[in-house]
């Protein structure tokens, strides 16, 4: 499955190191007016380059091809493209009957019996690339209703980041080239980092995000719960390998007591006291903050000697994996992460009527 979402769906395209990846966009409203700067900008978060990521220097420019006329949506298709300008998959052609650990070489081989041996073809994180492109014209709609999604690392090879304010954790985060919100830490996981690279290894952590302002009411009944959404949304990114929300597996060590929310009215409205659900109630958000974590893998890409099997003459391999990897993907995948939460909330408000097909008054 390439495509994503029910009302507002969206198929991305392209391989790591093909000429191009993108996306299509089906079921956006029309008279939405498109920012392209924002756009470029939340694709610059996640672009490679830097002291603390792959060394592969994309662009990572946007071009939209349909689906948009003077800035303003039509409500037909948008498709958008981002040119792979950085391809080099000579490392990787040693491997090309060598799954490499941790990656889904063997099992797309299992599947397909061929695999884009190139960096990994579509299972490679050079495909988000398309969905952040996605996730920015969610976000547009989103920003329309004063809703906002960000996220920061929560943790970064077993160093925990403090958070009090998810807000100025943000802006804290952004600041930061490991997304970090907690200055004191900062340096510990910095030299962290640098201690693997120089090891030929790599470190995986937890990224919270958070959804502000979001209505009381989206999300159906039983399985169709936005918690169930979110947790498919995101657990579609690769090295994505864990979900909660709230206190998330917490909860197992508290009591009844101690977990429930209990409600309260402020300002004339039904709120709650605390926000251990994390905003979802029964599978339909309750109004509060929408919190999440994700546990991030360690980048599979790795110096160090692994070992390994070439299935065209079944024997066992020692491989070292070349080419340009991140040390850490957590501070990258924060955009991703966030683009796919917009997505759901942006489907799941078309679903419940409260985005219209079109800004423009008509239907």
């Amino acid at each position: 499955m390439n495509t994503f979402g029910h009302f507002f769906r969206v198929t991305t395209w392209g391989e790591s190191h093909g000429k191009a990846v993108g996306c299509i966009i089906d079921g956006c409203p029309a008279g939405l007016e498109i920012d392209e700067d924002f756009v470029q900008k939340e694709m610059d978060r996640r672009r490679p380059g830097g002291e603390f990521s792959s060394k592969r220097k994309e662009i990572d420019k946007v071009e939209i091809l349909s689906g948009v006329l003077n800035g303003i949506t039509l409500g037909t298709p948008i498709s958008m493209i981002i040119w792979n300008v950085d391809v080099d998959p000579r490392p990787y052609e040693e491997l090309k009957t060598i799954p490499r650990p941790g990656h889904a070489d063997w099992t797309y081989y299992a599947k397909f019996g061929i695999r884009d041996w190139r960096g990994g073809g579509r299972a490679s994180a050079r495909e988000t690339v398309a969905r952040v492109s996605a996730g920015a014209i969610a976000k547009l709609i989103l920003r329309k209703y004063g809703i906002k999604v960000f996220g920061y690392a929560k943790e970064i090879g077993g160093v925990e980041f403090h958070v009090e304010n998810a807000e100025k954790a943000f802006e804290i985060a952004e600041k930061s080239p490991i997304r970090c919100p907690d200055p004191k830490k900062e340096k510990e996981a910095e030299d962290l980092i640098k201690k693997v690279m120089v090891e030929g290894d790599s470190v995986g952590g937890i990224v919270e995000i958070v959804a502000q302002n979001v209505p009381a009411g989206l999300g159906e009944p039983v399985f169709g719960k936005i918690s169930a959404y979110l947790a498919y949304a995101l657990m579609s990114i690769p090295s994505v390998k864990g979900f909660e929300i709230g206190k998330g597996f917490e909860v197992s060590k508290l009591k009844g007591s101690e977990n429930n929310d209990q409600i309260i009215l402020k300002n004339g409205k039904i709120r709650f006291a605390t926000n251990n659900a994390g905003g979802i109630l029964g599978g339909i958000t309750n109004g509060e903050d929408i919190v999440m974590r994700i546990a991030v893998k360690p980048t599979p890409s790795i110096a160090k000697k692994q070992k390994s099997v070439d299935y065209e003459k079944m024997g066992e391999v020692e491989i070292s994996v070349k080419g340009r990897h991140d040390p850490c993907i957590v501070p990258r995948i924060v955009p991703v992460a966030e683009a796919m939460v917009s997505l759901v909330l942006v489907d799941c408000m078309l679903l419940q009527g409260l985005i219209p097909r079109s800004f423009t008054g008509r239907t």
